[in-house]
């Protein structure tokens, strides 16, 4: 019995890796372009303004990025604390970890176009919503441009654009001194960005397939037909759990096969990645309870009212025929077997790859400092990044190298300002621990 649970779910769980990691890579090449090519240096003009068009922007701007709710949150701090208003932040903020230009191709290779198109339109709507309430509702200046003094937050690599050629600017693995554009791309997505999705991309995995092994097939039908109250159970379940854009989708798609209907999937694809308690808790203590409550309310009501909608205006028949076509037929339309098999093999190389060789890397700067610190609340490449983008700005630091996974920070340099480097630390949204 024990061995049957062990070869069943072990095979549903390389089922949903051979049919998802064509996309997730095709994602990831564009996410990689996005960084290269996408134009930063002016983007702040546009989010400045408590107007409708500043929502907009920012919304606009957040949907194709790649940004987890952990590294959006350091971003849209930054873009506050740079004078964008707190409406252009909370758009962008509520956006950006719906979805993604990567997370997007892997949606449509486990779920279908239907839903493809409406995760970015329904993360568009809400992030103009959201932005609009907040204007409306939370009158509170923006942050001075300039909040550490003659310190300005940088903020080239927190956006997720193109990287940094000041050899001094601190930028997490600042490409070398002529390394081509595509290198750049190429180390961004699948070292970098891939690093960054790789833990809830695979807990997503064994979740979705621990529940399509565990759980009876008609088991969420139970709820069916009660409405509002289907979608409650999925929200409550999604909003104070962290799981990114991509991570969140085999598991949508294996409780679309459970029989949660399509609106309810939904509220999970929407509350699960933009929702967790770290990021409310940060978020409250930057932007206020205020901008926190509106944000909170559009992303919970935005959920409701969306799933509801795609319940009564979408044929539930549709959407499960196509899941289980891709989920069932174990492909995608063409793609033949053994380029998925590539995939998978391509995928699972670049994770562990990835992660030995950012490993080293990391190892040997942190040997050669001349000090160490510890700050919390770094999930990411990208949150690494907006530390030492600043820190190096500090007068006497000559060099700066941050380990998410072990909270630690190590800084050479003389006469440096720890009072500064706690002031700059905590005002990105982190925790200086000493």
């Amino acid at each position: 019995m024990v061995l049957d649970f062990i070869e069943n779910y072990i095979i549903e769980l390389w089922s949903l890796a051979v049919e998802m990691a064509p996309w997730l890579l095709l994602g990831l090449v564009f996410a990689g372009i996005l960084k290269v090519y996408f134009p930063q240096k002016h983007i702040d003009k546009y989010l400045g303004k408590t107007d409708f068009k500043s929502s907009l922007n920012a919304s606009l701007l957040g949907i194709p990025m790649p940004l987890c709710s952990c590294g959006v949150i350091p971003t849209g701090i930054s873009f506050f604390k740079n004078g964008a208003s707190k409406g252009a932040t909370n758009s962008f903020l509520i956006s950006t970890p719906q979805t993604g230009v990567d997370s997007i191709m892997a949606t449509y290779s486990m779920l279908g176009w239907p839903f493809a198109v409406l995760r970015p339109l329904v993360a568009f709507f809400t992030g103009v919503l959201g932005g609009v309430f907040t204007n409306i509702f939370v009158k509170d200046k923006p942050m001075p441009i300039t909040p550490f003094g003659d310190l300005k937050i940088d903020t080239e690599t927190l956006q997720g654009g193109a990287a940094c050629d000041d050899e001094t600017c601190g930028c997490y693995e600042a490409p070398q001194k002529g390394q081509n554009s595509v290198i750049r791309a190429a180390h961004y997505a699948f070292i970098e960005l891939l690093q960054d999705i790789a833990k809830w991309l695979v807990i997503g995995f064994l979740v979705a397939a621990l529940i399509a092994v565990v759980l009876p097939d008609d088991f969420f039908s139970l709820f069916k037909g009660y409405g509002v109250v289907e979608l409650l159970v999925i929200l409550v379940a999604s909003v104070p759990i962290y799981i990114c854009a991509t991570g969140s989708i085999p598991i949508a798609a294996v409780l679309l096969l459970k029989g949660v209907s399509p609106g309810a999937a939904l509220v999970f694809l929407m509350a699960g990645p933009a929702t967790n308690v770290a990021t409310m808790t940060v978020l409250g203590k930057t932007m206020g309870r205020k901008s926190l409550v509106v944000y909170l309310a559009t992303i919970i009501g935005g959920a409701i009212i969306f799933g509801l909608l795609t319940n009564l205006l979408v044929p539930s028949e549709w959407i499960i025929q196509k899941v289980v076509h891709i989920h069932g037929n174990g492909d995608h339309e063409m793609l033949p077997a053994w380029f998925q098999l590539g995939s998978a093999i391509l995928l699972i190389g670049a994770m562990v790859f990835g992660y030995f060789l950012l490993r080293i890397q990391k190892a040997k700067k942190m040997k050669t400092a001349d000090h160490t610190i510890t700050v919390e609340g770094m999930t990411c490449s990208h949150c690494e990044a907006t530390v030492q983008n600043n820190l190096i700005k500090v007068k006497g630091i000559t060099n700066v190298a941050a380990d998410n996974k072990t909270n630690k920070i190590v800084i050479s340099g003389t006469n440096i300002n720890f009072k500064k480097i706690e002031e700059i630390v905590n005002g990105l949204g982190y925790k200086f621990k000493g």
